[in-house]
């Protein structure tokens, strides 16, 4: 059986297929031939990241389909409902990728208070004639330990997260409208453990409440955070969204992170990916990233081997 892994896979995704008996194809294909490439190929199994859309066209021009896989959380990409419909198995790696998003959560947030984004795009420009003036630009910084993150959804990249903070000595407040709570365990390198419960709250007494506010939700119908929200949270708030573009107004944060109300943000997601608005990409306020969440090594090699295990439990 041949693996179309359109998008890429890791190595030790590769192998584990080749072990189980698989041909794994790593070809590039252009969106517009996907279909085409899948049937003259004979290919029954594809695997995507974000890239590649897998939608109606191209689940009825390949009836040799048996699987479409997500290396990753999200399958905004796919037409899961209409695959399954189809008796096509649609699976993904909700899992492997927690602990990178996070910590990628977590490099915003000091970028943030700290101003490292705009310290590193000055210090080449002026560090050698305005050195006394760039130190005094970027004096003002601020500790994460002590204050409040509110993270909206407390599913497994909220939960890494929420471990993160704590492990920081922040305080973690949660909104989540299909969790109402959860145990969260900081495991240490020495074998200890703490555990806490989040209990989830309103998202406007978050808003309220978070000095941090961090995004961890799938692609949503309309803004989760526009001019209304932005309004109810704290002077000086920073938002970080390593999620999903289109969940924050962007047209209202450029206006709030220009008023100070917002004191900075964090994208790694952007609402008109991949060609995100010139006012986002040219912000002092701004640290940004190109959707690399789930872009580590160790979180690659295990989206590989779990999609290998599931596809080799499903066709064997």
């Amino acid at each position: 059986m041949k693996v179309l892994a359109n998008d890429g896979i890791s190595k030790s995704g590769i192998l584990a297929l080749e072990k189980g008996g698989f041909e794994v194809i790593t070809t590039k294909v252009a969106q517009e031939q996907v279909a085409n490439f899948i049937n003259e190929n004979n290919v029954d199994v594809i695997l995507v990241r974000s890239a590649t859309k897998v939608r109606k066209d191209i689940i009825d021009a390949c009836p040799g389909i048996k699987i479409i896989g997500r290396g990753g959380v999200g399958m905004d990409n796919i037409d899961v409902d209409y695959a399954k419909s189809k008796g096509i198995h649609v699976i993904n790696t909700p899992a492997s990728s927690s602990e990178s998003v996070a910590e990628l959560v977590f490099g915003h947030l000091f970028s943030g208070v700290r101003f490292l984004h705009d310290s590193n795009r000055n210090m080449p420009l002026e560090g050698d004639s305005n050195f006394d003036g760039l130190k005094k630009a970027y004096a003002n910084g601020t500790e994460l330990r002590g204050k409040t993150l509110g993270i909206v959804g407390i599913g497994r990249i909220g939960q890494a997260t929420a471990k993160m903070a704590l492990g920081l000595g922040m305080k973690v407040i949660a909104a989540d409208s299909f969790i109402p709570q959860v145990d969260v365990k900081v495991e240490f390198f020495d074998g200890q453990s703490i555990t806490t419960t989040i209990v989830s709250q309103s998202l406007e007494s978050l808003f309220k409440e978070a000095d941090f506010i961090t995004l961890h939700v799938p692609a949503q119908d309309g803004y989760i955070i526009g001019e209304k929200e932005l309004a109810i949270m704290k002077d000086g708030v920073g938002i970080v969204n390593c999620a999903r573009g289109g969940v924050i107004d962007e047209v209202a944060l450029v206006k709030a992170l220009d008023s100070g109300k917002v004191a900075f943000a964090g994208l790694d997601v952007f609402e008109s990916e991949p060609k995100p608005e010139m006012a986002i990409l040219m912000h002092s306020k701004i640290s940004l990233t190109p959707h690399i969440g789930a872009a580590t090594g160790e979180a690659q090699d295990r989206i590989g081997t779990e999609l290998a295990s599931q596809i080799i439990t499903l066709l064997s």
